[in-house]
């Protein structure tokens, strides 16, 4: 998902115009758009228009972007590849900065230095085919390097047992982040509050720049055979992004229960509002049919908790991101 949440929107917000005037000195008027749609910008394909975007390309162009929206007070949110978000269909008040920040560096000593914006397939592959082990449990899911940190990227695997789930936070030596107080500090892993998907950026106001992992050597061969494992584990489980826009995951893990589980026992596979639908292949993923609408996504959510709270009596509690105004 995005790597820092939305700041509350205020009704006294600047207009758009107001805004890109006064972000224009530091990060340049040509790089700023207007009113820009951001479905097209997230994995469910929903959402409204983004105030300004700002397109971030390196880890210094991001920081000087919430550095310049925060000395304006102006509301700002980072948006990774759009994952495990749901955009309002009123769009985003402020700034929103896509981090294309995608620089990384496999170095022989099986450190892997990336920027927040390099998408884990990349880093995955990069490493798999030079022989280095420790990503490859990650193929197949959306996320930036940003995104995983913030949740702490998570699959059950290795194939065939998978008998626990891997965490990214296991191969994490450190990051590069930008405070809320307005300063760059170097964390290490053990600073980072790393849990199921947890992590201190869910409680503070902090921005990934760039991380740094540390890999072991592994087989190519072994490796290329867990890459192809999970891609078939996952596409037998989980819609696909390109037929079937999704955000992943809706509702929290319940531990012993399963939160698609539940939603499944209520008979709601395949059930929809307007074109919002829980999918057929897991119950715990809402996808976009074509045209659906953040509106239909939290109507049918809503649905769902009813369901479940009066048959079983257990709350389900969103996973995902909701960003901007519904």
């Amino acid at each position: 998902m995005g790597e820092a949440s939305a700041v509350p929107i205020s009704s006294t917000t600047q207009s758009p115009e107001a805004l890109a005037a006064a972000l224009a000195p530091t990060l340049g008027a040509d790089r700023l758009r207007l009113r820009e749609p951001l479905a097209p910008c997230t994995t469910f394909r929903i959402g409204g228009p983004a105030d300004v975007l700002y397109e971030a390309t390196s880890a210094d162009e991001l920081a000087a972007a919430v550095t310049a929206a925060r000395a304006l007070g102006a509301p700002w949110f980072v948006l990774g590849l759009g994952a495990n978000i749901l955009v309002g269909d009123r769009g985003v008040r402020g700034l929103v900065i896509r981090n294309r920040a995608e620089a990384f560096t496999l170095h022989d000593d099986g450190r892997l230095v990336a920027e927040s914006g390099a998408v884990v397939e990349a880093l995955v592959l990069a490493s798999v085919r030079a022989g280095w082990s420790g990503l490859e449990h990650y193929i197949g899911i959306p996320s930036t390097v940003g995104g995983a940190l913030w949740q702490n990227l998570h699959f059950l695997s290795p194939a065939p047992e998978r008998e626990r789930t891997m965490f990214i936070a296991e191969v994490v030596e450190g990051a590069d982040v930008l405070r809320e107080e307005g300063d760059r500090r170097v964390l290490r892993v053990d600073e980072m509050g790393f849990g199921y998907d947890e992590s201190i950026f869910h409680h503070r106001r902090d921005v990934v720049l760039s991380a740094t992992f540390r890999l072991t050597r592994g087989d190519p061969g072994a490796l290329h055979r867990v890459l192809q494992e999970n891609l078939s584990w996952r596409g037998a489980r989980h819609p696909w992004l390109a037929i079937h826009p999704s955000a992943g995951s809706i509702f929290k893990k319940i531990d012993g229960v399963g939160a698609g589980r539940l939603v499944d026992q209520c008979g709601l596979k395949g059930f929809r509002i307007g074109d919002a639908q829980v999918s057929h292949l897991h119950a715990n993923i809402l996808v976009n049919l074509g045209a659906a609408t953040a509106a239909d996504v939290r109507a049918l959510i809503a649905h769902a908790q009813r369901a479940v709270a009066e048959r079983f009596g257990h709350h389900l509690e969103p996973e995902i991101g909701f960003i901007g105004d519904f």
